[in-house]
């Protein structure tokens, strides 16, 4: 059974910064593509960044570019999201997700087979 869990969420003045982990288990992540996305009440989940299985390229959402950096361990089956300079309009529960072996990274929630229950994030101003 595939499960993902968050860690690494809390309280951060703004300007601050986090490290977010997301540990998999149930079987091997190496050929998969991993993203990050975030939710504040009432509004869609909102795409942050994903990286490629083959090549650990990434991609990121505007608002984050050049803050936050997404990274991988496929030897202890954990990825990454180092927040830096985080505003407080980066306050949302953020959640990990897998999607399918051998697809690209993508933006979109929905292609996305498996998540983490999610890691609060607060940034006060």
């Amino acid at each position: 059974q595939v499960q993902l869990v968050e860690s690494g969420g809390g309280l951060v003045q703004a300007g601050g910064s986090l490290r977010l982990s997301c540990a998999a288990s149930g079987r091997p992540f190496w050929d998969s593509p991993m993203g990050w996305f975030r939710q504040t009440p009432g509004l869609p989940r909102e795409f942050v960044a994903a990286i490629h299985w083959m090549d650990d390229t990434a991609i990121y959402a505007d608002p984050v570019k050049g803050r936050f950096t997404i990274s991988r361990e496929n030897r202890n089956h954990t990825f990454y999201l180092q927040m830096n300079s985080l505003k407080s309009e980066d306050t949302a529960v953020y959640y990990c997700g897998i999607r399918p072996r051998f697809q690209p990274p993508s933006m979109h929630s929905d292609e996305y087979t498996y998540w983490g229950q999610g890691t609060q994030v607060t940034v006060s101003s």
